[in-house]
């Protein structure tokens, strides 16, 4: 089963909510947390964990044989993006940082001048955070150390090369290796992060899911852009629902959020209240549900709406 938390708005605690919902679910069995954040991942840093490489994604660029160009000048009026800059009489100039890989010069050139080669765009990362360590003493020291469980989240993180554009491209990079790494894995529940907004990161993040949670606070801008991500869900036909972030700092907008959500039928999976805790989580690293227990509960009962909308 595969779950995207999204939401549009930055800062609401998409990513809160993701980690949290990842560690109640390992209590049952395998998961998987896929941070499809790519330009700004952050789900490791929640959790503590040390990510470590497993590829780098690559994107395909044009390159020149100027003895078969004729200076034609196609490849550049073709070039939506104006990554080809093209003078009459002189051979095009190629402005590598803005081409986002779309291969339309290579397929314009009547002379064949123009083949592929790649840049690097990101990377995608591993990690692993456990839910339950067990603790031990080692047999050569008095310190206590750490020996890995089967019970944990099993992370997977793309992150964009700092000064390139194409966040979309690295997110659906991510959802091919963390279906691939899945294969070996083999966990049920697949928890994805997404990045905020409505672009191409984020459809990247919710096309193939199960089911979307859409999260929100109460505030005006919140509420209109989580009316702009589910039109997304509701779009590529995907059971969705609703969970109201810090619900009780203004509690009259929260029933505007209430009453879109009764209008359009969609379910309001849970109320997360504004606590101190969360502050916490994020300043300790560690997630909210590891810091004060009265917190499983609420995530649990989260849990079992999603469960019950996808019998």
């Amino acid at each position: 089963m595969k779950i995207a938390i999204t939401g549009g708005k930055g800062g609401v605690g998409k990513s809160m909510v993701a980690i949290s919902l990842a560690v109640e679910f390992t209590r049952n069995g395998k998961t998987m947390l896929v941070d499809a954040d790519a330009e700004c991942p952050n789900d490791h840093l929640l959790l503590s964990v040390k990510r470590k490489k497993y590829v780098t994604v690559y994107q395909p660029i044009p390159k020149w044989d100027f003895a078969k160009c004729t200076k034609c000048g196609k490849c550049a009026s073709i070039c939506k993006q104006n990554a080809i800059v093209f003078t009459k009489g002189k051979y095009p100039a190629f402005v590598q940082d803005v081409c986002i890989g779309c291969r339309a010069c290579v397929v314009a050139c009547p002379t064949g001048a123009i083949t592929e080669t790649k840049k690097e765009i990101g990377k995608i990362y591993t990690g692993y955070y456990d839910v339950n360590p067990v603790r031990s003493k080692s047999p050569k020291a008095t310190a206590s150390f750490i020996t890995r469980t089967s019970n944990g989240v099993n992370l997977v993180s793309g992150e964009l090369k700092l000064g390139e554009l194409a966040s979309g491209e690295v997110v659906a990079e991510v959802r091919k290796y963390s279906d691939k790494i899945n294969e070996k894995i083999k966990a049920g529940i697949m928890i994805i992060d997404s990045s905020p907004g409505i672009g191409c990161p984020v459809i990247a993040s919710l096309v193939g899911t199960d089911y979307i949670v859409g999260v929100t606070e109460p505030t005006p801008s919140a509420l209109f852009d989580l009316k702009r991500v589910l039109y997304l869900a509701e779009h590529f036909g995907i059971k969705r629902g609703i969970v109201i972030n810090k619900f009780d700092l203004a509690k009259n907008f929260y029933k505007e959020i209430e009453k879109f959500a009764k209008i359009n039928k969609i379910p309001i999976l849970g109320r997360i209240p504004y606590r101190k805790d969360f502050v916490q989580s994020t300043i300790r690293m560690m997630p909210v549900v590891e810091i004060n227990q009265k917190y499983k509960k609420l995530f649990k009962e989260i849990i079992n709406e999603i469960s019950a909308k996808l019998k």
